[in-house]
């Protein structure tokens, strides 16, 4: 009776870990929306649009009596949030580590950004700070909220099923995005059908956006357990809250890696590249809008074509990796980023077909380049570290992937063109190609105390 009842608590305990598991795929699925209609297609051109009915003769906006110049407003935005952002992460993450409640904290940012995501319908006129505020808002609530998110992958799946789940969350993101780009696509292009205006057409799905992020946000809040904080024993015995996960544990972490400057140099490079990366995502559209003068539906096409393409470039790119090593394929990942943003130069306006070819080169390259970057890092980890390093890696990531964004607003900026703008990111992956080719990764991966892999 004790072997049935010692069965009928582990099937008990799987089975509501795989509740916790459904529930929790459902917030990729809510949030990705933004990332993917809000983010990457309708916001940057229409905030830009809506800055430049603001704009004076010149072509300049005066947010707090500083001139910028309309098409750098988004940019600039962008940017703003990226540092809100930063500063609120490690805040919030030492108050989940502390309370051991993570679901309120979940809860309160997602919809404090899909309020800002849905207010975002009231966005028209000349209302352009409006529109920095609610992108700053929405940003910086849809980070902390991921972050919040990704912490409880530990917690609700073992080490064997750590890759699965992850994999099928993201899965779920994918899905939503696309799914709700192709509805976007029909709203936005047959706006004339349905009675509503092209303006009126961008901020129905603007907000609609933050309202499916609010109604699907339901689902991981019903599943998902708060679990009580852990406490540590000091050597007298006496119990003491745990180590905050903020700013004290992040540079706790960063002086553990001076112990590894080999890792600690992988990640300087992927931190250069990688804000590449992201800053190419979210400019694309307005380079496609105000420097190529295409439509929305065209944009919507090229992102629903990079979502696709960038499931099947990861999957050869992994291929590759197995043959020529991880390393190897992500400098030639690199070098197609640099030809890529080359050619994005050269192209005519008004030649949509080029820009469908742009957004395939984008979309080979850009899921690969960024699960390799991933995986080759997690071999330069210290075994039982696992869990710190990565928290370091978001929390980095988030605090760099600014500066790509600042400089192609200064550079439009300066410039007064969106091509010097785009072809200035290359610098970032030049840079990273650089520092990447120096980092001996073998060495590193024996230095972290890890078996070295036949092909790495």
């Amino acid at each position: 009776m004790g072997t049935d009842t010692v069965r009928d608590e582990a099937a008990e305990e799987a089975a509501g870990r795989r509740r916790e598991q459904r529930g929790w795929y459902f917030y990729d699925w809510a949030c990705s929306v933004y990332s993917t209609s809000v983010l990457t297609v309708f916001l940057g051109p229409y905030l830009t649009s809506v800055a430049e009915e603001a704009a004076d003769a010149d072509g300049f906006v005066h947010p707090l009596g500083i001139p910028v110049r309309a098409g750098s407003f988004f940019a600039y935005s962008v940017s703003l949030s990226v540092i809100v952002a930063v500063l609120v992460m490690p805040l919030v993450g030492a108050a989940a580590d502390r309370t051991g409640r993570k679901k309120p904290l979940l809860g309160a940012a997602a919809y404090v950004g899909a309020t800002a995501t849905a207010c975002m319908f009231f966005l028209d006129g000349d209302r352009y700070l409006l529109g920095g505020l609610l992108l700053i808002v929405a940003n910086a609530a849809q980070s902390v909220s991921m972050m919040l998110y990704n912490s409880y992958l530990p917690q609700i799946a073992p080490a064997e099923e750590r890759d699965a789940v992850s994999s099928r969350g993201w899965a779920f993101g994918y899905a939503a995005g696309a799914l709700v780009l192709v509805v976007n696509l029909v709203l936005y292009t047959a706006h004339d059908s349905f009675g509503l205006s092209e303006g009126m057409a961008v901020r129905i799905c603007l907000a609609s956006a933050g309202l499916w992020w609010g109604a699907f946000t339901l689902v991981p809040l019903r599943r998902l357990r708060d679990r009580r904080a852990a406490e540590e024993e000091t050597e007298e015995g006496v119990t003491k809250e745990p180590t905050s996960p903020g700013l004290r544990q992040l540079a706790a972490t960063v002086r553990d890696m001076r112990r590894h400057p080999l890792t600690l140099s992988f990640l300087l490079a992927y931190l250069v590249y990688n804000d590449g990366i992201q800053t190419v995502i979210s400019q694309a559209s307005v380079y496609g809008s105000e420097e190529l003068g295409l439509g929305q539906s065209t944009l919507i096409g090229a992102i629903l074509l990079v979502q696709v393409l960038a499931v099947a470039g990861a999957l050869a790119m992994g291929r590759l990796a197995r043959v020529y090593g991880a390393k190897r394929t992500i400098l030639g990942s690199l070098v197609a980023w640099t030809v890529t943003l080359a050619a994005g130069y050269f192209l005519p306006a008004g030649a949509p077909v080029w820009f469908f070819v742009l957004a395939a080169g984008i979309g080979l390259v850009l899921g690969g380049s960024q699960a390799l970057s991933r995986s080759l890092f997690s071999h330069l980890v210290p075994p039982g570290k696992e869990a710190e390093y990565f928290s370091a890696y978001e929390m980095s990531d988030r605090g760099m992937s600014w500066l790509g964004p600042l400089l192609f607003g200064i550079t439009y900026q300066l410039t007064g063109s969106y091509r010097d703008a785009i072809i200035s990111l290359v610098a970032f992956f030049v840079l990273g190609f650089a520092l990447l080719a120096r980092v001996p990764v073998g060495r590193a991966i024996r230095d972290a105390g890890n078996p070295v892999p036949e092909r790495i």
